[in-house]
């Protein structure tokens, strides 16, 4: 590749290529058919599958959304609106263009035949002579398409619409024939390579779900060191095992400010985008120090999630927010054991719309426990399985930025 500074160029491109490229709106390059609104009384439990906004991931159709079909001798009727390979489809309505998961405007690029049959409030853009839709696919994921759409969508956040018409006369430059393929089965590689990182987290966290309903079920054991079994677990409350730590902050900015979600535990900078509070200071904030336990004692679901402080530095949370730490055991294995138990646990929450788990009332569960040294074994096992998954969810993230990175050198 080679780098230029033309003005209808891109920033990278492919040497066997020169020139200028042409501009155009999309309207000029594309073939489209509008969804059908298909009638709730023909819904089936299987059949032909129906593809709605709502199946519509980030780059894919999604298979764990509750799906619906209809008859396959009926779906014949309904031809034009087939999906097939190369197809492009973009929803006219969704949340506003920042939240990218259910965006007004995405566009996801079609790989086989069998996805089924277009629902209203979305487009189908075919196969046109001259023109590679996977080119195509590749500006609708820029920032700048992103851009145009946040200009074009109407509504509020939640309920965003856009018109065909201003999504046509979006403003774009394209290639030759040749040159739109190139750059297209480049991305392809890449889209290739974030998919099967995709799927090996998706096998890793499947396997400790795994491992996690045999070791807590005690139907796998560890053995001690010198080959013999551990003792019988104890039904014990948790309060015999953990301990809280009540130490506040004495000033502001003494220590990061952190958020416990079900993402984790991090800078409250990363989560919000901000390193401050906007409406109170971190003055009297709990103090949260390395290999610390949390978890935000309020809850919309009845589910709540615990986090331990493994950042490598001390900070400060809400005091919506316990501290506590094991006593004698393991606190990683705490936190796998409650995590695991969240069901469990949400029974014992108190309140209507939001309901709350005080650490005293968390304190007097009763789980099954095995001894310390089980407890270790147990958490170093679960440890190795998270660096595992860490580790494949940074090389998602890296190739993630590095696509993102060539969505901006090699379009213009």
């Amino acid at each position: 590749m080679k780098t230029t500074t033309q003005k209808l160029t891109p920033q990278l491109r492919f040497k066997e290529f020169d020139g200028e490229w042409e501009q155009k709106n999309l309207g000029d390059v594309t073939k489209y058919i509008k969804g059908f609104a298909f009638k709730s009384e023909d819904y089936k439990n299987e059949g032909v599958r129906i593809v709605r906004v709502s199946d519509l991931g980030v780059d894919r159709i999604k298979n764990n959304n509750g799906k619906l079909f209809i008859d396959e001798d009926k779906a014949s009727e309904f031809d034009k609106y087939k999906l097939r390979t190369g197809n492009i489809v973009i929803t006219t309505v969704g949340s506003k263009p920042e939240m990218l998961e259910s965006a007004v405007g995405r566009g996801i690029y079609i790989h086989n035949d069998n996805e089924g049959l277009l629902n209203q409030n979305m487009l189908k853009f075919e196969n046109v002579k001259d023109v590679s839709n996977g080119f195509i696919i590749g500006l609708i994921n820029s920032k700048r398409y992103q851009h145009y759409m946040k200009g074009i969508a109407r509504g509020n956040a939640n309920q965003a619409n856009i018109t065909v018409v201003d999504l046509l006369q979006y403003n774009l430059n394209i290639p030759q024939l040749p040159e739109q393929q190139k750059i297209a089965t480049f991305l392809t590689s890449v889209d290739t390579k974030i998919q099967q990182l995709t799927r090996k987290k998706q096998l890793l966290e499947t396997y400790k779900k795994g491992a996690m309903q045999q070791l807590f079920s005690q139907k796998l054991r560890f053995k001690q060191n010198n080959g013999s079994e551990f003792p019988k677990w104890e039904e014990k409350r948790l309060g015999a095992e953990v301990v809280s730590y009540n130490k506040k902050s004495t000033f502001n900015d003494e220590f990061e400010v952190l958020t416990s979600s079900n993402k984790g535990l991090m800078l409250q900078s990363e989560y919000y985008g901000e390193n401050r509070l906007t409406e109170r200071d971190n003055l009297g904030f709990n103090v949260i120090p390395e290999k610390h336990i949390t978890y935000r004692s309020r809850s919309d679901n009845r589910k709540f999630t615990f986090n331990i402080n493994k950042l490598g530095i001390t900070g400060v949370i809400s005091t919506y927010y316990p501290v506590f730490i094991s006593k004698n055991g393991s606190s990683n294995f705490i936190v796998e054991l409650l995590n695991f138990n969240q069901n469990y646990i949400g029974k014992f929450s108190v309140g209507t719309s939001q309901t709350v788990l005080s650490f005293n009332e968390l304190k007097r569960i009763k789980f099954k426990i095995p001894c310390s040294e089980e407890q270790q074994k147990i958490a170093n096992y679960l440890s190795a399985l998270d660096t595992k998954i860490e580790s494949v969810q940074k090389q998602l993230s890296q190739t993630q930025t590095f696509k993102k990175g060539l969505l901006q050198q090699l379009f213009v």
